[in-house]
């Protein structure tokens, strides 16, 4: 393992460790040292903050969930749905007009057994699926909110700066010789 690898390595355990203490104490304050790791997770991210979450999960991500991502995600389309229903639609009419080759007559419990083997099967997978974007949701949160964290202390900073822009502004004025009134009429940027 090279020096990066190991850097790397250390840095994905530490933002696990800040997004589960983020998960078991939502309420509480941040500690100093959370408060760092947050920075130092930004600074990171920065600029590439949806390719690094992309590259994350793809490297987290078995075949099998890849699948299940893939089954969820044609079950959830009108593609499915059209298709299942030309299969319906067909399976129905073939039981119902062809008089020699009818393999499920009407009540159609093959048909039944068949639809309640695929309600079973794609419940889990679907479950799988979302319980994936479920993790990745968590992760995305709590990169929004270190995003968030560091514009806010970069806000404070502005505002900070500003207040000490201001202050020299009014030290500078009082300096100035004071000024005759009918001057002040014809200033455009003094305030009346």
């Amino acid at each position: 393992m090279t020096e990066e690898e190991r850097q790397e390595e250390i840095k994905r355990k530490n933002q696990a460790k800040l997004v589960d203490e983020l998960e078991t104490e939502p309420d509480k304050t941040l500690s100093a040292e959370q408060l760092k790791r947050v920075t130092q997770m930004v600074s990171d991210y920065k600029g590439r903050i949806k390719t690094h979450l992309n590259e994350q999960q793809e490297q987290r991500t078995r075949w099998s969930e890849r699948l299940a991502d893939q089954i969820a995600c044609f079950g959830g389309s009108w593609a499915f749905i059209i298709w299942f229903i030309l299969f319906l639609g067909g399976w129905m009419i073939w039981n119902v007009f062809a008089w020699r080759l009818r393999f499920d007559e009407p009540p159609f419990i093959l048909l039944n057994l068949i639809l309640s083997c695929l309600a079973a099967f794609q419940a889990p997978i679907i479950l799988m699926s979302q319980n994936r974007q479920a993790a990745r949701d968590k992760q995305e949160s709590v990169l929004s909110f270190a995003i968030n964290y560091k514009a806010e202390q970069e806000n404070i900073e502005i505002q900070e700066h500003l207040s000490r822009i201001e202050r020299q502004l009014e030290l500078l004025m009082q300096r100035l010789p004071a000024e005759p009134d009918n001057d002040r009429k014809n200033d455009p940027y003094s305030q009346q």
